[in-house]
C-alpha cells in the first residue's frame, strides 16, 4: 500500500464490515490485526490495551506467537509499547531492537522482526492503549502508513470506549479508561455527593467514523471551517469587544488558531485517509491533546482550553446543536461537571435531581458557589483535570467537607461513603433537635441566626433551620432564572409570597445586584475589564432609576400592611444612599397619592461592602435604620483580591488580624449609634468564623441555610467573655487569628 492513497480507504472500509459482524469481541479484535496487517502489507499487528493498573496487556496479535495473547504485559515506560503509552507519540524505527527501551518477551517470538511502528490509541486525549506493525525487513515507515496507523486506532478507541473489550481482560481487570481516579479540590459548599456525571458543557460523540465519500467529507469539513471562521470574526466585530484588553487579546489568539492552515491541513489530510469531517476533528484534537497535555508550561496548557472551543465548535457547526443537558432528562442523582458557570445556569438545573457540582475552576466566594450553597448542593472547586478523564454517567462521590472526589469509585469508597451519608444523616437530626433552641451562648446572650435566600425553593428552610428570619433576600436571582426581565405584577407576587412565607419573621430584601458576574442576557451592558468594580449594582440602579423605582414599587405593594426592610448594595459614598432613600419616598409618596395600601413601616439600609464607606461610618449610619456587611466584597476589595480568580483563593485568610480589625471597626461605630448590624457573607456559615464574628461584637449574622444547624451547635457551646478577651488581646500583634482561635475552641470545649 506504500505510496497509495487506496489503502487506508480499502482498509477502514473493511474495518466498518468487521464492526458490524456478529462475533465475539475476541473475533473481531483478531480479524481486525489481520486486516491491518494485511492492508499494511506488515508481518505483524498487535494491539495492547491499558488496564486501570498501569499494565498495557497484549489483547490480539497477528504474525506473534498466539499464546502471547493475553499473557504478555509491559508497564507505562517499559519497552517501546510502554514508551509510546507514555508519552502519547507515535514511534517509527527501522531497527527496534537498537532502540535503548526495546524489552524483549520471548513467548511472543517478536525477536525476529526489525523494524516497528507503533501509535497511541487515543480518546480525548487519553492513552487507552497501543497499536503496532511490525516487519522482518528494516526499514522506515512511510507518512502515508504512520497516517493509516493513527486513523486505525480511532476505531479501536471507540470499541474500548465502547466497553465491548473489557470482559476481555486478564484475571477479571478493568481497562484505563473505567479505572477509578482520587481527585483533589477545594471543598466550596458542604455536603456529600453520590450520583452519576453530567457534563455541563458534552462533548461532541462522533459515532461515524468511516467515511463513505472523501470528496463530500472534504466540502462538508471546508464550509464548517469557512463558518466557523465567520462567527469568530462576527464576535470580533461585536461593539463591547471592539476596543482593546485582555478580552480582546483573547479573542485575537481564538481568531489565529480558527485561521491556522496546519490545524486546518491535518484534518484535510485526516478526511483524505478515508475519515468523516467529524472524526477527522477529533482525531486531530486528540493528538493535539495528548502532546498539550504533556507539557509543563502553564500558557500552553491554557491554550489548549482554546483549541478544544474550536474543536467542539467546529463539531457542533458539521452535526448540529445538542440539546443542553439541563434541558433534557437528568439522572435522579446528577453530579454537574463544568470548567466554570455562572449561578443562572446551575438554576436551569432540576434541583430536585442535583447531588452536586464540581468545577475545574471555582471560587469560594463566586456567584455560582453562594447558588450552590443556598440550594444545599454540595460543591467542589478546583479540581484539576476532570474534564479530560469523566465520561457522561460515570459514578462519582464528591465530599464537600474534605474537598476530594472519587470518579468511579472501588466498591470500598463507595461503601465507606454509604456509612458517612447515614452518618451525616444522623448529625443532621442533632442539629434538627437544636431548631426550636434559641442560639444563646452559655453565659445568656442571644445571637440571630438568618439565613441567606433568593428564590422561593429557598423559604421552607427558613423554618426548618430553626431560623430568626432571612438576612438577606437576593431579590437579582428571580431576573437571572427569567427569559425578560421581570415585570412589575411578577415581581411583586414573588416578594409577597416571600412575607408570607416567612410569616412573622423579618426579611431584609436587597434591591437589585446585577453586573460583574451576573449580566442579565437580555440586558445589554458594555464588557469591562473590571466587572467587580464597574458598572453594577447601586451604580447601574441609580443611572437606570426606571429598573429601581419599578423594584421599590412591587416591595411597597408586597409589603402593604407590614414592615418593609429594604438594603442597597455597594454604597461606597453617602450620597448614593441618599439618591436611592429618595427614590423610595418618592415611590412611596405616589402610592399614598393614588389611596394604595402602603407597609406599616419601612426600613432603609445599606450594604457595607466598599472600603470607601468605612471613612464615612459615622454619617451613613445617622441615616441608616439598619447596616449589613457584605464580607465577601468588603474582604475582596480590602485584599484587591479578585474572588473568583481560582490563584488567589487561598492567599488572604477572611480571618486575618487586618480583615477581622476592619470588621471589628464597623460593628463597633454600629453599637455606638444604636444601629443594628448584620453581617451576610460567606464568613457567617463556618463555625470558625462565625465564633471569631461573634467575639468581634456582631450579634446577627446570615448564612446558607444549611450551616445554621452547625453554627448554632457553636454558639450554644461558647462563653462570650473570654472569647472577646482572647480576641482583643490578639488581634492587636497578629496577623492571623485562624490557629488562635482554633485553639480556643480546643480548650474551652467549642464544638465546631
Amino acid at each position: 500500500m506504500r505510496g497509495s492513497i487506496g489503502g487506508p480507504r480499502v482498509m477502514l472500509r473493511r474495518l466498518r464490515e468487521l464492526m458490524a459482524e456478529p462475533v465475539s469481541a475476541q473475533e473481531r479484535l483478531d480479524k481486525i490485526v489481520v486486516t491491518i496487517a494485511s492492508n499494511m502489507v506488515a508481518e505483524v499487528c498487535s494491539v495492547y490495551v491499558l488496564r486501570d493498573d498501569g499494565t498495557l496487556e497484549l489483547f490480539a496479535t497477528e504474525g506473534l506467537r498466539p499464546e502471547a495473547v493475553h499473557l504478555t504485559s509491559l508497564q507505562l515506560g517499559e519497552g517501546l509499547v510502554g514508551v509510546i503509552a507514555s508519552d502519547a507519540k507515535p514511534l517509527n524505527l527501522s531497527n527496534a531492537q537498537d532502540h535503548p527501551a526495546f524489552a524483549y518477551r520471548p513467548e511472543t517470538g517478536e525477536e525476529h522482526y526489525q523494524s516497528f511502528l507503533g501509535v497511541p490509541v487515543l480518546r480525548g486525549g487519553q492513552t487507552l492503549g497501543v497499536l503496532v506493525v511490525q516487519n522482518r525487513t528494516p526499514r522506515t515507515y512511510n507518512e502515508e502508513e504512520v497516517e493509516a496507523l493513527q486513523t486505525t486506532a480511532m476505531v479501536l478507541a471507540e470499541m474500548i470506549a465502547g466497553g465491548e473489550l473489557e470482559p476481555l481482560a486478564r484475571s477479571g481487570g478493568s481497562l484505563a479508561l473505567r479505572r477509578p481516579h482520587h481527585l483533589a479540590g477545594l471543598a466550596l459548599a458542604e455536603g456529600l455527593g453520590l450520583g452519576h456525571a453530567v457534563l455541563h458543557e458534552p462533548r461532541m460523540v462522533v459515532t461515524t467514523l468511516i467515511a463513505e465519500d472523501v470528496h463530500h467529507e472534504l466540502r462538508r469539513l471546508n464550509a464548517a471551517l469557512d463558518s466557523l471562521r465567520t462567527s469568530v470574526e462576527d464576535l470580533l466585530e461585536r461593539g463591547e469587544f471592539a476596543r482593546g484588553g485582555e478580552h480582546r487579546e483573547i479573542l485575537e489568539t481564538f481568531r489565529m488558531f480558527a485561521h491556522d492552515r496546519g490545524w486546518a491541513e491535518r484534518m484535510r489530510e485526516a478526511v483524505m485517509s478515508g475519515l468523516t469531517a467529524e472524526a477527522a476533528v477529533e482525531r486531530v484534537q486528540n493528538d493535539t491533546r495528548a502532546r498539550m497535555l504533556r507539557q509543563t508550561d502553564p500558557v500552553i496548557r491554557e491554550r489548549l482550553h482554546d483549541l478544544d472551543d474550536l474543536a467542539n465548535r467546529l463539531l457542533r457547526e458539521l452535526v448540529g446543536w445538542q440539546i443542553h443537558p439541563a434541558l433534557g432528562e437528568l439522572p435522579r442523582d446528577a453530579i454537574i461537571i463544568a470548567r466554570n458557570m455562572g449561578p443562572a445556569e446551575l438554576l436551569d438545573y432540576d434541583r430536585d435531581r442535583l447531588r452536586g457540582l464540581v468545577l475545574e475552576e471555582g471560587a469560594p466566594t463566586s456567584h455560582v458557589t453562594i447558588v450552590a450553597r443556598a440550594l444545599g448542593i454540595a460543591t467542589l472547586g478546583q479540581v484539576e483535570g476532570i474534564l479530560d478523564l469523566v465520561r457522561p454517567g460515570d459514578p462519582i462521590i464528591l465530599d464537600g467537607d474534605s474537598g476530594e472526589a472519587h470518579l468511579r469509585p472501588p466498591p470500598d469508597i463507595e461503601r465507606a461513603y454509604v456509612d458517612k451519608v447515614r452518618f451525616r444523616a444522623r448529625r443532621q437530626e442533632q442539629y434538627a433537635r437544636l431548631r426550636e433552641r434559641p442560639a444563646t451562648t452559655r453565659d445568656g446572650t442571644e445571637i440571630s441566626l438568618f439565613v441567606n435566600a433568593g428564590l422561593l425553593v429557598d423559604l421552607p428552610q427558613v423554618k426548618e433551620a430553626g431560623a430568626s428570619g432571612i438576612g438577606l433576600f437576593r431579590t437579582e436571582l428571580q431576573f437571572l432564572v427569567a427569559a425578560t426581565f421581570p415585570r412589575m405584577r411578577e415581581q411583586q407576587a414573588l416578594y409577597r409570597d416571600v412575607l408570607t412565607a416567612a410569616g412573622e419573621l423579618p426579611v431584609t430584601f436587597r434591591s437589585l445586584d446585577i453586573g460583574g458576574d451576573k449580566m442579565l442576557p437580555y440586558l445589554r451592558a458594555a464588557q469591562e475589564e473590571n466587572p467587580a468594580l464597574g458598572w453594577r449594582a447601586i451604580r447601574m440602579a441609580l443611572d437606570r432609576p426606571g429598573l429601581l423605582r419599578t423594584q421599590i414599587r412591587a416591595l411597597l405593594h408586597a409589603a402593604a400592611g407590614r414592615e418593609l426592610r429594604l438594603m442597597f448594595p455597594m454604597i461606597a459614598e453617602v450620597e448614593e444612599f441618599d439618591r436611592a432613600r429618595e427614590l423610595v419616598e418618592r415611590e412611596r409618596r405616589h402610592l399614598e397619592r393614588f389611596g394604595h395600601a402602603l407597609p406599616e413601616r419601612v426600613l432603609l439600609g445599606a450594604m457595607i461592602e466598599v472600603p470607601s464607606i468605612l471613612w464615612q461610618l459615622d454619617e451613613l449610619l445617622d441615616r441608616c435604620d439598619f447596616v449589613s456587611v457584605g464580607s465577601n466584597d468588603l474582604l475582596q476589595f480590602l485584599f484587591a483580591s479578585d474572588r473568583a480568580n481560582t490563584r488567589l483563593v487561598n492567599r488572604f485568610d477572611p480571618l486575618a488580624a487586618s480583615s477581622l480589625r476592619a470588621l471589628r471597626h464597623i460593628a463597633g461605630a454600629a453599637r455606638s449609634r444604636n444601629v443594628p448590624v448584620t453581617l451576610c457573607g460567606e464568613m457567617a456559615g463556618d463555625p470558625l468564623s462565625a465564633m471569631a464574628l461573634i467575639g468581634l461584637g456582631y450579634r446577627a449574622i446570615s448564612m446558607a441555610p444549611s450551616a445554621i444547624g452547625a453554627v448554632k451547635q457553636m454558639v450554644l457551646s461558647i462563653e462570650l467573655a473570654p472569647l472577646e478577651a482572647m480576641i482583643e488581646s490578639e488581634i492587636a500583634g497578629s496577623c492571623n487569628l485562624r490557629n488562635e482561635l482554633l485553639a480556643f475552641a480546643r480548650t474551652h470545649g467549642v464544638e465546631l
